[in-house]
C-alpha cells in the first residue's frame, strides 16, 4: 500500500441512486479539504452500488479538477471497473 493511499478516504460500502447526492456531498467536503495535487479515494469498501457510483466518481473529479487536483481512484472493486470501461471513461477515473 502506498503512502497516498494510506491517508485515502474510503467510500461507504454502498452507493446507489437512492443516496448518492449525500454520498456525493459528504465525499465531496472531504475529499476538497484534502491537501496536495491528488487526492486519492479508496474504493474497497464499496459492495453495494450501481452506475450512480460512476456519477458520484465524475463529479467529484469534477469538482477536485476546478480546483486544480486530480482524483485518483485505488482499489476499485473489479464489477465498478467494468462499469467505467462500459460508459468510456476509464481515462477520467485513473486508478
Amino acid at each position: 500500500m502506498s503512502v497516498s493511499e494510506t491517508a485515502a478516504i474510503p467510500m461507504p460500502e454502498q452507493l446507489t441512486l437512492s443516496g448518492a447526492a449525500q454520498t456525493l456531498e459528504r465525499l465531496r467536503d472531504a475529499l476538497v479539504r484534502q491537501a496536495g495535487p491528488t487526492v486519492v479515494l479508496n474504493a474497497e469498501p464499496l459492495k453495494v452500488f450501481d452506475t450512480s457510483a460512476v456519477a458520484v466518481l465524475l463529479e467529484l473529479r469534477n469538482a477536485l479538477l476546478s480546483q486544480g487536483k486530480t482524483l485518483q481512484v485505488a482499489r476499485m472493486p473489479q464489477r465498478l471497473q467494468a462499469l467505467v470501461m462500459l460508459y468510456g471513461v476509464a481515462e477520467l477515473l485513473p486508478a
